[in-house]
């Protein structure tokens, strides 16, 4: 399975959020790569079921416990019968019984979350011992890979707070930040992997402007991308059906010229330029 092939699977599910399937395509071929741990797992952050379809889709069948503090993601989730059990919860309060689950998985929610010590503590308290925790989350060069803004007289530093407002990132820590964080609450880092990098970075933000950028701009940067995305119908539909495949392949042609989703697929980067980090973490 490359890259390739998976951004034109998230382009048939995210056919209005190009942006957004650019980015999965290299984060989830990213953790397929590495290996989905075994077991009965928590899917932290689990949204509305469809990038997890995906990732089980190539990476194998597991049963999952999904939490979501979005009741309208949890409703759309229960079309998904790997999920053996559904919860409307924040993290830090997850109505599940302590060393009931073999692993955690969450992909690219931390960066979302105020309290990352309450949930943090959380996934420890629910993990058997042995269990594993792996995340996908931007890193600290993220900021860095960016263009930036494309007008002289807007300063880089208001361009980057106005885009962390966007998409509603709240944290980008290093590998030395999550071990201390894991450390805090008995769970070891075994290893933290980069992926995506700077011309990927810059893919992705030039599809953002254009897309889910412009339309948050129109609508004077009042409401949540996924507001704007529910009040346009965007997320009933594409929760009800796909885009066509020959569709979704030019699509994808198109999206992925010149910045190559499978670049670095078969290796990792230094975490110096990397974007991104898949994190496993360990409890003992």
């Amino acid at each position: 399975m490359t890259n390739y092939e998976l951004l034109v699977d998230f382009i048939r599910s995210y056919p209005a959020q190009p942006a957004t399937a650019y980015w999965r395509a290299i984060e989830i071929g990213a953790l397929l790569r590495h290996g989905l741990p075994d077991g009965l797992g928590l899917d932290l952050g689990c949204g509305d079921g469809i990038l997890t379809g995906i990732v089980l889709e190539h990476g194998g069948a597991r049963d999952l416990i999904g939490i979501d503090p979005d009741p309208l993601e949890v409703d759309a989730a229960r079309a998904f019968p790997f999920y053996k059990r559904l919860h409307v919860a924040p993290g830090d309060a997850i109505p599940e019984d302590s060393a009931s689950v073999d692993f955690v998985l969450s992909n690219s929610v931390l960066e979302h979350i105020p309290d990352l010590e309450g949930t943090i503590r959380e996934a420890a308290r629910l993990l058997r011992s042995g269990g594993r925790f792996v995340f996908t989350v931007p890193a600290p060069p993220f900021r860095d890979n960016l263009r930036g803004p494309l007008l002289p007289q807007v300063e880089r530093a208001d361009y980057l707070k106005r885009l962390d407002k966007r998409i509603a990132h709240l944290n980008y820590l290093s590998r030395a930040d999550w071990t201390a964080l894991l450390a805090r609450h008995g769970l070891e880092l075994q290893e933290t992997l980069g992926y995506m990098d700077a011309a990927q970075t810059r893919r992705w933000e030039s599809l953002s402007r254009m897309t889910g950028g412009l339309v948050y701009s129109i609508f004077g940067e009042a409401r949540r991308p996924i507001e704007l995305q529910r009040a346009m119908g965007i997320r009933e539909l594409q929760n009800r059906r796909r885009l066509p495949l020959p569709l979704s392949k030019l699509i994808a042609h198109i999206v992925n010229a010149g910045a190559d989703v499978d670049a670095h697929a078969s290796d990792w980067l230094p975490e110096a330029h990397a974007s991104c980090l898949l994190v496993t973490g360990h409890k003992p």
